[in-house]
């Protein structure tokens, strides 16, 4: 028999919008190469492991090229998979056991709601070869747990950003995060996130860049609760909410396809095939 695995687009509330992530409910721990044979071939910015755990779930997240310690998008696809699917009933807590810790995601009427660590983002140097990579002088520039983190003056100077993703990849850090001020009033902020080290060029919607996100905005414009919108050509939209060192991540999700893995068997011999 073969493993359920599920498309859902995070942080949206229509189909092929959002970011999309693969989420795999295994019976057992597989193994990392395996997963990450998958995720390869699944060819999506996040595909998500989960094993059931006596408290929750064991979650594992892996872009096409890397393992990585913290990711929005597929925790709330995994989430609204696991109510959708009937793998929790819709009022109980989604509890997940992760690299960073332990997350959670509950239910609020039609949107969901994680709650990740803060990730602030200190002032910082800019290493050499960053601003040139990404072709804008920034106002600010930071450095969180992962990313590297640059506030331009305006909504249309993050739209308009074009990275030599070739020069990026040579930046040490996982990431960057180019964000301003929304020129409209319906969100708070804008941000667009590139990755090209952990084989994403660019992440449609990116649930743990908001988690330093959150604290810098949230301290530009003195409220705890904010909207951000990120710019990316799929487009999506996070609610944050600032608590002490913790961040509240809200987005909704539709899942847009179901299907079977036929090949391997959480790493070990290539199961047979019809």
């Amino acid at each position: 028999m073969g493993l359920p695995i599920t498309q859902v687009d995070a942080f949206t509330d229509r189909p092929f919008a959002g970011n999309p992530a693969a989420v795999c409910l295994l019976p057992a721990s597989a193994d990392a190469q395996w997963m990450q044979d998958v995720a390869r071939e699944m060819n999506l910015a996040e595909t998500a492991f989960l094993v059931p755990h006596q408290s929750g779930f064991d979650l594992r997240w892996f872009t096409p090229a890397v393992e990585v310690d913290l990711c929005g998008h597929a925790t709330l696809a995994s989430a609204h998979m696991l109510w959708e699917d009937g793998h929790l009933p819709p009022g109980t807590q989604a509890r997940f056991h992760t690299k960073s810790g332990l997350l959670t995601a509950e239910r609020r009427g039609a949107w969901i709601e994680l709650d990740f660590p803060a990730t602030p983002a200190a002032p910082a140097t800019p290493p050499a070869g960053l601003t040139a990579a990404m072709g804008l002088t920034p106002r600010f520039v930071g450095r969180s747990r992962f990313d590297y983190f640059l506030e331009v003056d305006g909504e249309e100077v993050v739209r308009a950003c074009k990275p030599d993703f070739g020069a990026l990849a040579h930046v040490d850090a996982r990431g960057v995060i180019v964000t301003s001020r929304a020129a409209a009033s319906t969100y708070d902020f804008v941000s667009r996130f590139f990755a090209p080290r952990a084989g994403v060029n660019e992440d449609p919607v990116t649930g743990s860049a908001h988690c330093a996100l959150a604290p810098y905005w949230a301290a530009q414009l003195g409220r705890a609760e904010l909207v951000g919108y990120q710019a990316s050509a799929r487009g999506g939209t996070v609610r944050v909410r600032l608590q002490n060192d913790r961040v509240i991540l809200g987005g909704q999700a539709v899942t847009v396809l179901r299907g079977e893995l036929t090949a391997g068997n959480l790493g070990g011999k290539e199961a047979a095939r019809p």
